[in-house]
């Protein structure tokens, strides 16, 4: 089937990513979010991010122009009732997320494919909040999304094989790389990140290592790009605890227990980059938290 119009539930840091990287392929989109102070924020990242891509040299100013052209934020998820696919990049609560899925069930038309940004959580599970179990599939992309090549495709158990190749062909014009993975905790992706990302804070917690010493150890040692703690701020400490939660709500395995230390630091606030605090410190980001 041909996608022409796009709806994206949520404009955080990774909807936001996903709206504008779907309007920079040219698609129609329309994003909703909870708030107008939020929606405002959302946007405000998107436009922020299009000027950066101008300033590097990595788009024209009228192809950024055009792009933001085609967004269009919203409050209402009635407005999304004419897309032809749904994006869903809510908050990493199974509840949540089969909530935004009952409604959209009953406002779009049956051939709208509905697919979850989720990290961890069950496709077939939010599948089963909906009526057409066949036609939902999960699309899990990466922050930065505009800039991170890959989207793993996740088949629910219910998930139709011509809704797989819909979402990997619809990946494939965004200029994504993807990946099909079964429905399972992490996918590929956060089954092999989330423990070494955990057993980082447990080292710091265990007073193994200064933080700058044990990011300093990865990169250097390991080649990483980045040290587990700053990669720890760049994702997101509260999206890493959901993620771990969920994980370890399934398997019951320790390695997937979200530390302590982790826990108290979501319950501060301290979720990193999108906060201006994590285990380092930040200014804030264009458009705030969300």
């Amino acid at each position: 089937m041909a996608i022409e119009r796009v709806g994206v539930v949520g404009c955080g840091l990774m909807g936001s990513g996903i709206a504008e990287t779907c309007a920079r392929a040219g698609y129609q989109v329309v994003v909703r979010e909870l708030s107008a102070d939020l929606l405002a924020r959302g946007l405000a990242r998107i436009d922020a991010s299009l000027g950066r891509a101008v300033e590097r040299g990595k788009l024209d100013a009228a192809s950024a122009r055009a792009a933001r052209e085609r967004i269009r934020g919203t409050v209402d998820l009635a407005d999304l009732r004419e897309s032809d696919l749904v994006i869903e990049a809510v908050v990493e609560l199974m509840a949540e997320k089969k909530a935004v899925f009952s409604e959209l069930d009953r406002l779009c038309p049956p051939h709208t494919l509905f697919a979850s940004n989720t990290s961890s959580l069950s496709i077939t599970e939010m599948a089963a909040a909906t009526g057409r179990p066949e036609r939902v599939v999960g699309m899990h992309f990466f922050n930065p999304v505009p800039v991170m090549p890959l989207v793993e495709v996740v088949r629910g158990l219910r998930t139709a094989e011509e809704t797989v190749e819909a979402a990997k062909a619809f990946a494939a014009t965004l200029g994504k790389r993807v990946v099909v993975v079964k429905d399972t905790p992490g996918f590929i992706v956060n089954l092999l990140l989330v423990p070494y990302l955990l057993d980082a804070v447990r080292a710091l917690e265990l007073g193994v290592a200064s933080r700058d010493d044990i990011d300093t150890a990865v990169t250097l040692g390991l080649n990483h790009p980045m040290g587990p703690l700053t990669l720890l701020d760049f994702v997101g400490l509260d999206t890493t605890y959901y993620i771990a939660q969920a994980m370890y709500e399934e398997f019951k395995d320790p390695r997937y227990a979200p530390p302590p230390l982790l826990k108290r630091m979501v319950l501060a606030g301290y979720l990193g980059r999108k906060t201006g605090r994590g285990f380092y410190e930040y200014e804030p980001p264009p458009g705030g938290t969300g």
